[in-house]
């Protein structure tokens, strides 16, 4: 809309000048439009204006309806002095509607178009039909378009005000997301850990405190697993608290050194735990999440297994396939219904199953147990390769 009320002005002016420059109005009719160029990137610009401490400052109505009080009598002056100048009036109308309330507005439209159309008669020989038309249908269709774009504005700041708070309730409910995940891992790693090694430092002083009077060299010797598996709790925490790999997998040698480790230190107590280990055709390591994940669900399953089974002997088989990789853990113990394990955590106790079925489901395997009153109790977790 500036650059048409620059080009209007312009063109109008060449006109005068071509065809009234010997006239005694010619200095006012340049002089008025001079002014009214003037006025009107004075607007604009006092709008615009910016304070740097500040920042942007807002015009003052009352400034507003003053410039364009100014405009619009300067511009219907000089259609006065030069008839040629009405068609100047198309920006004005934008300027009118954004700067008044709608229903002003609409009333100085219809003023400018009343005034550009005195003016086209007044330019012509004869009263023409399309003089009155075409001023009144080229105002009604400026107001529709800036109607029509006020309203898309309006709707576009709408649509963002909902993307911002969609976005900032997405946000919300995402954190409340990760906080629940990172509150599972918790427990999970827990569980797992710390939770496990103090269930085996009890049993084990619980029986070294039965056979401290009997035997004083087999107390010693409960005595001795406990505070190795108490140093071992230790790192697993000092690990878990700065997020690392099991403290097994960090000593090198892969998952198939760390079950070993695993079955050495849980081995013991009325409990023999064997490890099997079958590569097949699996030839690439296995990735680190996968590790640490099987890892995990050995050391659940092992501690239920001592817990729970009154086995006395327990076998950890990794088998490897070319697109996955399952863990066995078999034990001789009596044995229970599956379909009585809880499906999700619930404190500590009943915690173990549902959080190794969570491990293995974040790497899309599955996990399975078999098992009956008598017969003993076989785990089978499967994790895909890519």
């Amino acid at each position: 809309m500036r650059v048409t009320f620059f080009v209007l002005v312009g063109t109008s002016m060449l006109r005068f000048v071509q065809r009234h420059t010997q006239e005694a109005r010619a200095p006012w009719v340049i002089a008025l439009a001079v002014a009214l160029a003037v006025l009107y990137t004075l607007g604009p610009a006092m709008a615009a204006k910016t304070y740097p401490t500040h920042g942007r400052t807002p015009w003052p109505p009352a400034s507003r309806l003053v410039w364009l009080g100014l405009v619009v009598t300067t511009w219907a002056v000089l259609v006065l002095l030069a008839p040629s100048f009405a068609w100047v009036a198309v920006p004005l109308f934008y300027s009118a509607l954004r700067t008044l309330p709608p229903v002003a507005a609409y009333v100085l439209v219809a003023f400018l178009t009343l005034f550009v159309i005195f003016a086209q008669l007044a330019l012509a020989p004869r009263f023409n039909l399309d003089l009155v038309i075409g001023p009144v249908a080229v105002s009604a269709l400026a107001t529709t378009v800036f109607l029509h774009m006020q309203r898309q504005a309006a709707r576009q700041h709408a649509l963002i005000d909902d993307l911002v708070r969609t976005r900032r309730e997405l946000a919300a409910t995402e954190h409340r997301a990760g906080t629940l995940a990172e509150r599972q891992r918790l427990s999970m790693e827990i569980h797992d850990t710390l939770a496990q090694g103090l269930s085996s430092q009890q049993m084990l002083l619980q029986a070294a405190d039965r056979t401290w009077d009997t035997d004083p060299a087999k107390a010693r010797g409960h005595i001795r697993t406990a505070a190795s598996i108490a140093e071992h709790n230790l790192a697993e925490a000092r690990r878990f608290v700065h997020d690392l790999a099991p403290a097994d997998l960090a000593h090198g040698g892969g998952l198939h050194a760390a079950l070993h480790a695993l079955a050495e230190r849980e081995s013991g107590a009325g409990l023999t735990v064997r490890v099997h280990i079958d590569a097949g055709e699996q030839s690439a390591p296995l990735p680190d999440r996968v590790q640490s994940a099987l890892l995990r669900i050995a050391q659940g399953a092992l501690a239920n297994v001592r817990e729970h089974s009154g086995a006395t002997t327990a076998a950890l088989t990794l088998t490897g396939l070319d697109d996955r990789v399952v863990l066995d853990v078999a034990d001789n113990g009596h044995g229970f219904d599956p379909a009585a394990l809880p499906e999700s955590p619930s404190g500590v106790r009943g915690h173990g199953v549902p959080a190794m079925r969570a491990r293995i489901r974040q790497l899309g395997g599955t996990l399975t147990i078999e098992s009956a009153p008598g017969e003993g109790a076989v785990l089978t977790a499967t994790a895909p390769l890519p």
